[in-house]
């Protein structure tokens, strides 16, 4: 998920205590709930979690009746991660090449993870490899109208409101350092093509995309994640 000079191990401490254990404003009210959804309705059995960091996603399926496997290269993830699911299975690795066999798994997440790898289509194909016949293939991803808008972003008015969002070099595949709330990660920019593009090229099927808007009581008076969406959800399907 991440390489030597991508700023997540010196950022875990800042993440652990920025997320806690209901995540963002984002990931509660955009991305959760979504996923919340697809783990109940699907009827799975077994998980990898693709860059699963302290584990959250994992404990969330497990709240489903799913069993996990998480992987993250970032050590300090894991060790959180085992600290707070001593049963559970977290493993050091990259999701370019995964440490499981052939067809291991029904489900395979990636939350807000390909926006982290330098080679993700290395990691789609490997999603690909470990499911099963006719498993799932879910991607949350930031949409790429936001990626390229990384290191601008939100142009405000005179009263410091947000008045419109910029984007740039969209068509290109690049990458730019973040910083927010203590962390400073590297993510990437892909167009959403290279993503469709990478998943039909492993042998996957696209059974649903959509771009997600908040849900509930939503605590944003400018409402941007709806004026400039922030998160997708594609659902894959491995053929069979």
């Amino acid at each position: 998920m991440t390489t030597q000079d991508d700023g997540w191990a010196e950022s875990t401490g800042a993440w652990i205590a920025t997320m806690g254990e209901h995540g963002d404003k984002g990931r509660r009210y955009i991305l959760d709930p979504a996923l919340r959804a697809r783990f109940a309705a699907g009827g799975y059995r077994r998980a990898l979690d693709l860059g699963c960091g302290e584990g959250r996603v994992c404990r969330m399926m497990q709240g489903f009746g799913i069993a996990t496997v998480g992987i993250d290269p970032t050590a300090p993830m894991i060790a959180r991660a085992r600290a707070l699911d001593p049963a559970g299975d977290y493993r050091i690795g990259g999701a370019e090449a995964v440490d499981l066999p052939d067809a291991s798994v029904d489900l395979v997440v990636s939350c807000l993870t390909m926006i982290d790898i330098p080679d993700f289509r290395a990691a789609i194909r490997e999603a690909a490899r470990v499911l099963q016949p006719g498993g799932t293939f879910l991607i949350a991803n930031l949409t790429t109208l936001v990626s390229a808008g990384m290191g601008k972003g939100w142009r405000y008015d005179v009263a410091g409101r947000p008045e419109a969002f910029a984007i740039d070099r969209y068509m290109d595949e690049w990458s730019s350092w973040e910083a927010w709330s203590g962390i400073r990660v590297r993510n990437w920019h892909r167009p959403m093509g290279a993503y469709l593009q990478a998943c039909l090229t492993a042998g996957l099927t696209l059974e649903w995309y959509e771009e997600l808007m908040p849900v509930g009581d939503y605590p944003d008076a400018d409402n941007r994640y709806a004026r400039a969406p922030w998160f997708d959800l594609a659902v894959w399907r491995k053929p069979g």
